[in-house]
């Protein structure tokens, strides 16, 4: 039994995909088709069909042309560019009967290669006397969405191979003249066939160094510095991806209005203000949504609108800490709270705070929470992330997998903004929102300084960036 049905070469354009693919043909027993997923032609520029499938057919069906090409007589497959028809890649990268082959070329090398073709007109060459000569004029900006298109189909390539345990056939732009590896790329596909020489008929098209192929090459090598390949100005993020909570979720019990909480947001407030809209308690909100419900509650309320607020970080972590830990009353985390203790030595009381527990001792207290949550956040604990405190930017991403919340609003916007959506969802006077004061032995203004808003800085810093939250004072 054959290792793979087919097989799909995921390339881009001025890779050496021609090459590979001249080279490939040469196999006794393997067939290599073209670009037959290239909206624009099918297989080859002049061809009309490939397998008996016209372009019209396998527009209308392109899964019919991928099991011809799976049932065709010899190992086939074919070339794939990150813009061909995107309806059949899901079943090439999931399927492990389906060989993946990764041709990779240098960016700068493919793109200044793609430029001169363009002005030259050549995409080709078999005689090298009837080579055109031109020269690239570099785009910066054309440069840079040409890469994070290719590094985003690679990425999504990659990361689809490793959640279904596959492994890819990686072919460097340089291997392409190396017999040994076109050999071993046969070997990969089940091809008991060898060659003894690559096929030669294609040419190299500009072989001579970049500096002499682009116009403006000052402008070119100057680009590079503010592409940040490395990501040296990224903020960090080794939090666990969140689910959506469902669950959570609120519902008006008139108004067509959706809450998703940020947990140790202000959720007490925003309750009351939709308890309100429609002059019922809380405990009349619907809630406790499954996925499947959500969905048939949305269906049944056209024109419905869904909503978050989120909260500065340091009030935010002040609440949590201040709810779940500091206390030991009903719906705090005592196990969590215990382990700080014992392993972290969160300078806490053993029980309730009491007299003794000043604003100093909560200030040291809230000091070495924000130190703990910097390292939860960064995964050097093992204490679990929870929701209470995992970032917000970290939440609302969770919540994208189910439901995009219409407006995320800010804690201190919510007099301006909540009251114009219920508008937006049909309700004719709405109220203001009320504050909700934080349960806390101290308020965070008590304890407040430099080094706190510090410390919150560097556990949430995705946050401050993300939102534009400024110094909570």
């Amino acid at each position: 039994m054959t290792r793979f049905d087919c097989f799909v070469v995921f390339a881009e354009m001025r890779t050496g995909s021609n090459f590979l693919e001249a080279n490939l043909n040469a196999f006794d027993g393997i067939s290599c088709l073209g670009e037959v997923f290239n909206p624009h032609f099918i297989g080859y520029p002049n061809a009309e069909d490939v397998l008996g499938i016209s372009q019209e057919e396998r527009d209308a069906k392109p899964h019919r042309l991928l099991d011809a090409v799976r049932a065709a007589p010899d190992m086939a497959g074919f070339r794939y560019f990150h813009d061909h028809d995107p309806r059949v890649l899901d079943a090439l990268l999931t399927d492990p009967k389906v060989g993946k082959v990764v041709l990779t070329r240098n960016p700068v090398d493919s793109y200044i290669s793609w430029k001169i073709a363009q002005a030259t007109g050549q995409w080709k060459l078999t005689n090298v006397k009837k080579r055109k000569a031109g020269r690239a004029v570099f785009d910066g900006p054309e440069f840079e969405a040409h890469l994070d298109a290719l590094q985003a189909f690679q990425v999504q390539i990659m990361n689809t191979l490793q959640r279904t345990a596959q492994t890819a056939f990686y072919v460097a732009y340089e291997d392409l003249q190396d017999v040994a590896v076109m050999n071993g790329l046969a070997a990969w596909l089940g091809c008991p066939a060898r060659l003894d020489s690559l096929n030669t008929a294609l040419k190299r098209q500009n072989p001579q160094p970049v500096a002499e192929k682009v116009e403006n090459f000052e402008a070119m090598a100057a680009s590079p510095a503010r592409l940040d390949r490395f990501n040296l100005s990224r903020t960090p993020n080794f939090e666990p991806r969140r689910g959506a909570a469902v669950p959570t979720y609120f519902a008006g019990a008139k108004t067509p209005l959706l809450y998703m909480p940020v947990r140790s947001g202000p959720e007490a407030a925003v309750l009351g203000w939709l308890a309100a809209l429609d002059g019922v308690a809380e405990k009349d909100l619907s809630s406790d949504f499954t996925q499947g419900t959500l969905r048939t509650w949305k269906r049944e309320r056209p024109g419905h609108r869904s909503f978050t607020v989120i909260r500065h970080p340091l009030a935010r972590a002040h609440e949590a800490f201040c709810a779940k830990i500091l206390t030991t009353e009903k719906g705090s985390f005592k196990g969590i709270r215990k382990t700080l203790r014992r392993a972290h030595a969160l300078p806490i009381p053993e029980g309730e705070p009491g007299a003794d527990y000043d604003v100093d001792a909560h200030r040291e207290a809230f000091t070495a929470w924000l130190t703990f949550v910097k390292a939860n956040l960064s995964g050097q604990t093992a204490v679990r992330v929870d929701g209470h405190w995992a970032s917000q930017a970290q939440c609302i991403q969770g919540m994208a997998d189910h439901t995009l919340p219409d407006m995320v609003v800010r804690e201190d916007e919510m007099a301006m903004y909540l009251p114009a959506l219920a508008m937006q969802a049909g309700h004719e006077a709405p109220p203001d929102p009320q504050p909700v004061a934080t349960r806390a032995p101290f308020a965070l203004a008590q304890i407040y300084d430099d080094r706190i808003e510090a410390l919150a800085r560097e556990a949430y810093q995705r946050d401050y960036d993300m939102f534009g939250f400024d110094d909570w004072s």
